[in-house]
């Protein structure tokens, strides 16, 4: 009866909005004043010509010859780029009271829900999420997931996380008087561990979401304490599992021990990394470990920290250990944690990535080519090249020159579909 439900209302999702895929016939040619195609500058008066939902040829509009009968888009006031990449969503998120959503609402609306925010990332220039974790959902993203895919609903391309991984007394459990659906698996044991990678890979994960350090306090003088969830030998357990499977995996960590057990076992990306010293960074240059930082999200709760933790809050910490890792080198891929706060409000991460450190190219290359290396997506999105998918956003003004023009994406297209044009 459940499954019955949830295929009427997909298809209630499909009457309201499909997507028809771009015909493999159909030529439309880009015309782009301004072009960043993921090397370090702008090229001038460019011309994208698309057939189908690839990019089939980039270049000088004198050297690029579009077929007779293309459809033509005039972004020639504009500047053009590949569709941005948010490498840490939780669409099944409305809001921070994850407790009462798991507890009072039905997969199947939660579902709705989360299309309707992977729609709202969608139309902010996010072609692409990497989303991490359902939040008590099962494996209903890798149905929204499958759904968008096959062009059912509309919305961006997707890697998902399924249930993500805790340990006993982590995320959300706080040792009610009565079961409560779990925001995450519960693994206590690394054998256990590896059942519950093979577990969530044979529900057909992309990647593994690991939680290595969830509890933190400040102590009286300001420093941060941050609890271990996992051992290191549960921790290698999952990395080794997940990597036998050709999955990556995602360590949730701000600090201490929990952080370290994550980089030392070789995890693919650290999200947030609030509190990284000399020999964290150094580890992950060594290994190639990405840092996903999220940032902004630390600035909401800044006033909300500082009243809980006498004082202190993550956001302090947080921006110095993000400038020192960019300055040594750390591989750093977009990514936001939005679902606590609004989707569709994320593109403000980048104001605070060039404020803490990076050059607005820097920005974006963390949001186009570096997150699309950091999924394994390198050969379908991130830059504008010939084989890769026509995903393009565009905004008015120049963003190199004022990183905050990425909040004011005006221009959306994902394989060659156009979702949003306030430039005609």
């Amino acid at each position: 009866m459940i499954d019955r439900i949830f295929t009427f209302l997909l298809f209630v999702c499909a009457l309201a909005g499909a997507q028809t895929p771009a015909s493999p016939d159909h030529w439309i040619a880009v015309h782009a004043g301004r072009l960043f195609t993921g090397t370090d500058k702008l090229a001038t008066n460019q011309v994208v010509l698309i057939k189908g939902d690839r990019i089939s040829e980039v270049g000088p509009a004198d050297k690029v010859k579009v077929p007779a009968g293309s459809e033509i888009v005039d972004l020639t006031h504009a500047t053009v780029l590949p569709g941005l990449i948010d490498a840490h969503t939780h669409v099944f998120g409305n809001g921070p009271d994850y407790e009462n959503q798991i507890l009072h609402e039905s997969y199947q609306y939660r579902t709705l829900t989360a299309l309707a925010n992977a729609q709202k990332d969608l139309m902010v220039g996010f072609t692409t999420l990497r989303d991490l974790k359902s939040v008590g959902a099962m494996y209903s993203d890798v149905d929204l997931r499958d759904a968008i895919d096959r062009g059912i609903v509309p919305g961006p391309r997707m890697q998902v996380a399924t249930r993500g991984l805790q340990t006993t007394g982590g995320f959300l459990m706080r040792g009610y008087a009565v079961d409560v659906p779990a925001a995450l698996e519960v693994v206590d044991s690394a054998w256990a561990a590896r059942q519950a990678v093979r577990e969530q890979v044979a529900h057909d994960a992309d990647l593994i979401k690991v939680y290595a350090a969830y509890d933190y306090h400040f102590t009286s003088d300001g420093k941060l304490v941050v609890i271990p969830t996992f051992s290191a030998e549960e921790v290698n357990a999952i990395v080794d599992e997940a990597h036998k499977k050709g999955r990556k995996v995602s360590c949730h960590a701000f600090g201490g021990e929990g952080l370290r057990n994550c980089l030392n076992a070789g995890v693919d990306s650290l999200e947030h990394g609030v509190e990284l010293d000399d020999a964290d960074i150094q580890m992950m240059v060594r290994k190639g470990i990405y840092l996903v930082p999220t940032l902004y999200h630390y600035q909401l709760d800044r006033d909300r920290d500082m009243k809980r933790y006498t004082g202190h809050s993550l956001a302090e910490i947080s921006e110095p250990s993000f400038r020192k890792a960019v300055a040594q080198g750390v591989k750093v891929a977009f990514g936001s944690g939005v679902g606590p706060f609004p989707h569709g409000s994320q593109t403000k991460e980048f104001e605070y990535m060039v404020k803490f450190g990076m050059t607005p190219v820097q920005a974006i290359r963390a949001a186009t080519v570096d997150a699309a290396q950091l999924m394994g997506w390198q050969d379908r999105v991130g830059s504008v090249e010939a084989g890769k998918f026509a995903d393009l956003v565009a905004v008015e003004r120049d963003p190199i020159a004022d990183i905050t023009e990425l909040e004011r994406v005006k221009f959306v297209m994902k394989g060659g579909h156009i979702f949003k044009n306030e430039l005609k």
